[in-house]
């Protein structure tokens, strides 16, 4: 199970979203660790991310690169985003290349990230699917909101904000682009999109 697993949206939106994550098996390959997932983030950083992050840390848009990679310890969980799937693509061969040991799941719509796994020599270990939402589901937001606050897999995100910022940008208050950023300072992790967030909070806004 991931935090980056119940992304919502049409396929063609999530067609511009993919998440990478490594980490440690606690207790089995800690030692070590830190080093391994700083490389994992430079792999990452050579490709031109939409965000970086670990969760202990922050994220590219709360933080500094510099801190990120400084402060990576052990048991941390690093992670990149992009929006196409042949950087994704490359991304895995270089990891491949590298052989660091460390686990790395990938999100994204599965046709895509199959496509890209075998097109950089790799089988998936596991596939994870999202189940969707269960319970009282009329007491959510709108399922455009949900498209935005599920690219946070924490719930920092809030329903509320996405709402702000919508008004936000129909006023010329703010750029679509600037409010995908805010909303990413909230993601500690660095899952977010902010490139995604901009393209439906403009959609949303023009209506």
């Amino acid at each position: 199970m991931t935090h980056t697993l119940h992304r919502q949206g049409t396929e063609q939106s999530l067609s511009n979203d993919y998440v990478f994550l490594s980490m440690a098996a606690k207790g089995i390959n800690e030692d070590g660790a830190a080093d391994k997932m700083r490389e994992f983030l430079r792999i990452v950083l050579r490709h031109n991310p939409v965000n970086i992050g670990d969760m202990r840390t922050g994220n590219l848009y709360n933080t500094s690169v510099e801190n990120i990679l400084d402060k990576v310890t052990s048991t941390s969980i690093v992670h990149g985003v992009f929006t196409d799937p042949d950087t994704m693509t490359n991304i895995l061969r270089e990891l491949k290349k590298a052989n660091l040991g460390m686990s790395v799941v990938v999100s994204g719509i599965f046709s895509s990230t199959k496509k890209c796994c075998l097109e950089a020599g790799l089988s998936p270990h596991t596939v994870d699917y999202s189940a969707g939402i269960w319970g009282k589901t009329e007491k959510l937001p709108s399922a455009k909101i949900l498209e935005v606050t599920t690219m946070c897999g924490h719930a920092m995100a809030a329903p509320n904000l996405v709402t702000a910022l919508v008004e936000d940008i129909k006023g010329g208050k703010i750029s679509a682009e600037e409010a995908g950023k805010e909303l990413a300072k909230r993601c500690e992790c660095g899952i977010f999109n902010p490139s995604r967030a901009a393209e439906l909070l403009r959609a949303m806004a023009s209506k």
